[in-house]
């Protein structure tokens, strides 16, 4: 508890150059709302039916919140140092037809292309090997996501084949690390 009684900051799992890395928090839900529907993320990670800040917050509690609990991991915020702004998500899945933990990782669309994504997938990789013991890792992407297959490539993975996901008939690249 802080001084005036109040509940702590929102400390960093991991801390980069430019970025903190954040658990979400139900507080979250605004942002949470705004990135899950964004083009990309409707393109290449899908729609999961989140169409109000309420059901970013329902998302938030059932789904990120229930991983940490669950795994010990999830997805994370990443905020920038400059400003305290969050402008996407980085960090582990679990999925039920994955062996191993899930890299995962969007940004807003006014903050692609500036190396966020590849400083926060870097810190998360570092941050899962060598405090959450996962090994390996894995990452999934679609076949038409260059970008992401080119940032799994730069932070070391490499391609080792394709998977069907639960519930769908699109085949997703596998990386590993």
């Amino acid at each position: 508890m802080g001084k005036d009684g109040s509940a702590p900051a929102n400390l960093p799992i991991c801390i980069t150059h430019r970025l903190f890395i954040e658990k979400v928090r139900p507080q979250d839900g605004a942002f949470v709302w705004y990135l899950m529907n964004t083009p990309k993320w409707l393109l290449y990670i899908g729609d999961r039916g989140i169409t109000s800040q309420k059901k970013a917050v329902e998302y938030i509690h059932d789904t990120i919140i229930a991983s940490y609990d669950a795994h010990g991991y999830g997805l994370y915020k990443m905020v920038l140092k400059t400003s305290g702004a969050p402008i996407g998500l980085c960090g582990f899945v679990k999925r039920a037809y994955l062996p191993h933990a899930d890299l995962g990782f969007a940004l807003l669309p006014e903050y692609e292309g500036r190396g966020y994504a590849l400083e926060a997938a870097k810190a998360c990789l570092q941050y899962g090997k060598a405090l959450l013991n996962l090994h390996p890792i894995l990452a999934l992407t679609s076949h038409e996501n260059l970008n992401s297959q080119k940032l799994l490539l730069k932070i070391g993975f490499h391609e080792i084949g394709n998977i069907t996901a639960d519930n769908s008939d699109e085949s997703l690249l596998v990386f590993s690390n």
